[in-house]
C-alpha cells in the first residue's frame, strides 16, 4: 500500500473530534499520487456528509462551472485532490455551516499535502483555506480575491460558490469578467486540456 493510500485509510478511520460533530465523523476527501490540482475548501455540508461525495451540492455545480470542467474530470483524483480544511461536517450555526474543525489542519494536512507531489495549482476556496494556503493574505476575503494575480499561477483564491453568495457575486462583477477566464485557462493548462 502506498503512503498516500495508507494515510487516506487512517483519515477515513479518524474519530478525533467525534464528540463535537452533530452527525458523527465521516471524513470526505479525495486524493491520488498524480493529483494535479489541490482543491482546498472549507468543510463538507450536510448533503455532502450524507452522500460522502465532495461538492455534491449546488455549490459544487457552480464550482465546476467556474472551473470549466465536467463532473468526470472534477471527480478524477488524478486531476483534482479535494482536501478541505475540515474533513467532516461541522454542523450548522446561526448564519450557515460552522467553521471547519481545526483538528484536520493540525493532524492531517502536514502529513497529507507533502504526498501530493504533482500538484501545480492550489484553489483556495474561502477564508479558512486562504489562511492556510496563502503565505500572506489581505484584510478580507474580497480583498484577497481581488489580489488574485499576486498569488497566480500557483494559487488562486476564490470565494465560496454557495448560492448564499449571490450578493457577493452581484457586487463583484469583475470576478466573472476577469478572474473566471484566467481560472479556466489555468485549470486547462495544468490538466493538459
Amino acid at each position: 500500500m502506498s503512503a498516500l493510500r495508507g494515510l487516506l485509510a487512517e483519515i477515513a478511520a479518524c474519530r478525533e473530534c467525534e464528540a463535537s460533530l452533530p452527525c458523527g465523523p465521516r471524513p470526505v476527501l479525495r486524493a491520488a499520487e498524480g493529483s494535479r490540482i489541490l482543491l482546498a475548501g472549507q468543510a463538507p455540508g450536510r448533503k455532502v456528509h450524507e452522500s460522502g461525495i465532495p461538492w455534491d451540492d449546488a455549490s459544487g455545480k457552480r464550482l465546476r462551472e467556474w472551473l470549466g470542467v465536467e463532473a468526470d474530470v472534477f471527480y478524477d483524483p488524478e486531476c483534482f485532490a479535494i482536501v478541505p480544511m475540515g474533513f467532516c461536517y461541522p454542523g450548522t450555526g446561526s448564519s450557515g455551516d460552522l467553521p471547519p474543525r481545526p483538528e484536520c489542519s493540525r493532524l492531517w494536512h502536514p502529513r497529507l499535502l507533502p504526498l501530493l507531489e504533482r500538484v501545480e495549482l492550489v484553489l483556495a476556496v474561502g477564508s479558512y483555506a486562504q489562511a492556510y494556503h496563502l503565505s500572506s493574505r489581505k484584510r478580507t476575503l474580497t480583498e484577497t480575491v481581488v489580489a488574485w494575480r499576486e498569488y497566480y499561477p500557483g494559487v488562486i483564491p476564490l470565494p465560496h460558490p454557495s448560492p448564499r453568495n449571490q450578493m457577493w457575486l452581484a457586487r463583484n462583477r469583475w470576478f466573472e469578467a476577469e478572474l473566471l477566464p484566467a481560472l479556466r485557462q489555468r485549470v486547462a493548462e495544468v490538466l493538459g486540456r
